[in-house]
């Protein structure tokens, strides 16, 4: 017997299909804002463990979750502290809007994590009930609907879920860290300048990788070639974006500048690389705007509408990208043995 699923109008997904056009819900052309991980909408790992259970204990092994007992002990943390005048390292936001998740709690707002799943997915109160709505109370994942769970992610990412489905919405939020967003903290605290070595493959598909869902919640399975072709043009994409960024807050040809514009120009490389070897107008968009761009000192603006334009052209190709037709850069791609 086939089993039918009805509409359920009490349903979150559903009511929140009738308080919006239905054009608010449909996939953007644009990338949506920067989802910032605001203590006040952070429900912390609890709320996600009961249907991502896996991928929390995946998550136990990783540097993001020992962050939280050990970073603030590790004396070159207490000096870069001491050098910007802050008291705790757990308790200013210069150091905690990278290192950990903060929630509100009576109140106040306290540490609760290290970098967590909202870290990387945004506060998850405005959008946890509809990620989590399959069609109803009695409607499980495996029955969900190819029409619902597409409508489901539209309205999760609509009311500001990083959803995967478009790698560069998790990308971005990956560089927002690690370049380091903070002048101050790298010339007067001397922190690194972003992670010099970062690349969104490699550093995602070793011990981070929680790729749960796709196993049936018992297998942590491997990107496909497909996929990883297109994580890695994002990440060069993303990077970019936010190396131009970086570059472009800079005061001073100083740590901070210096190393900005040379990871910028890193990026510029690879992307030039990869333009040789795939015909995609969203990568020659991104390509013709880097160009055009003069890497310098005192050029905020220009290098901030242009980091921009990067962005928006990394999200649409994200959307729209065939693996498929990008056998070309499996050259560039890293291999097995380099993932972190």
């Amino acid at each position: 017997m086939r089993h039918i699923i009805r509409p359920n109008v009490t349903t979150p997904l559903a009511i929140f299909a009738l308080l919006v056009a239905s054009d608010s819900v449909a996939s953007p052309s644009v990338a949506p804002e920067f989802a910032k991980c605001d203590p006040a909408n952070v429900l912390g790992v609890e709320s996600c463990v009961k249907c991502h259970g896996p991928e929390i204990e995946q998550w136990k092994n990783t540097p993001h979750y020992a962050t939280f007992e050990t970073l603030h002990r590790k004396p070159e943390a207490k000096e870069i502290a001491k050098r910007l005048g802050l008291r705790s390292v757990k308790r200013n936001e210069t150091c905690t809007k990278c290192h950990y998740t903060c929630q509100e709690v009576d109140g106040r707002e306290r540490v609760v994590a290290g970098v967590s799943c909202e870290s990387c997915h945004g506060a998850a109160k405005d959008w946890i009930d509809l990620h989590s709505d399959y069609g109803g109370s009695n409607v499980t994942r495996a029955l969900e609907s190819p029409e619902h769970r597409e409508q489901r992610i539209k309205a999760s990412m609509a009311a500001g879920m990083n959803n995967p489905t478009n790698l560069y919405l998790v990308a971005r939020q990956c560089l927002a860290c690690h370049t380091s967003p903070d002048e101050k903290l790298v010339n007067v605290g001397g922190h690194v300048a972003g992670s010099a070595e970062f690349e969104l493959v490699s550093w995602s598909q070793g011990i981070v990788r929680h790729n749960f869902l796709r196993g049936g919640g018992q297998t942590n399975v491997p990107s496909t070639p497909e996929q990883l072709r297109v994580m890695y043009i994002v990440g060069v994409m993303a990077d970019l974006e936010a190396s131009f960024r970086a570059t472009a807050i800079a005061t001073e040809k100083a740590t901070y500048g210096v190393t900005a514009a040379k990871r910028s120009l890193a990026q510029k490389k690879r992307l030039y690389e990869i333009r040789q070897l795939v015909d995609n107008e969203h990568v020659a968009q991104a390509m013709d705007v880097a160009l055009a761009t003069k890497l310098k000192l005192n050029n905020r603006e220009a290098l901030l509408a242009a980091s921009k334009e990067i962005g928006q052209a990394a999200f649409q190709f994200a959307a729209s990208a065939d693996g498929r037709k990008l056998q070309a850069i499996d050259k560039l791609l890293p291999a097995v043995n380099q993932y972190k």
